[in-house]
């Protein structure tokens, strides 16, 4: 039976944790990203789908091919980010699920004979492990900048032309400058986003 964690460990994903800007010199491991992705692929997908993958990019002249496809406001903190991971989805998830849902060998079929089926499963898994694993970067010690301020047509020209994945999101990862942290913004409070019926 799950027990709750510890109020530390609920601060430092949730409530000490914020979207960074700036970043500190220190240097990112990449068998850090690397667990942190084992980490989130083990988050719910359906029919173990598992949608998502991962572009580290952390050369300068990776970097370089990225920032024209960013909105102004993102090319700076993408420039100094330690690495800066393209969340895809890749569009023939499903030619895995022999392998990762094997009890049931109909399923490929299911998605390969239905393309906005495929297209809508491949983005709303895709995103949630997204999600997981800025929690997973969170929970090793990492700070991350999610966005979406980019030209996804552009993306996938420079880095995906002749391939099944496709942009979805951009994470900036490393140890975060807290200095430079804007005051945070607010949430709407449960009373407004929740109903329970």
């Amino acid at each position: 039976m799950a027990r709750p964690i510890g109020e530390e460990a609920v601060g430092q994903l949730f409530i000490g944790a914020r979207t960074h800007n700036r970043w500190t010199d220190r240097p990112v491991d990449p068998a850090l990203l690397e667990r942190a992705y084992t980490l989130a692929a083990l988050g719910p997908t359906s029919m173990n789908c598992q949608p998502a993958r991962f572009l580290f990019l952390s050369a300068p002249e990776a970097k370089a091919r990225l920032l024209p496809a960013l909105a102004p406001m993102n090319v700076e903190k993408t420039r100094a980010a330690p690495f800066t991971a393209i969340i895809a989805t890749d569009s023939r998830f499903y030619d895995q699920l022999p392998r990762t849902f094997p009890h049931l060998p109909a399923a490929r079929e299911m998605y390969a004979s239905n393309a906005e089926f495929a297209q809508v499963t491949a983005f709303r898994n895709g995103s949630l492990t997204g999600a997981y694993f800025v929690l997973a970067l969170r929970a090793l010690g990492l700070d991350c900048g999610p966005m979406s301020g980019f030209s996804e047509e552009k993306v996938n020209a420079e880095f995906f032309p002749d391939s099944q994945w496709r942009a979805n999101f951009l994470v900036n990862i490393g140890y975060g400058d807290s200095s430079e942290l804007f005051p945070r913004q607010p949430r709407l409070p449960a009373a407004e986003a929740c109903v329970f019926l």
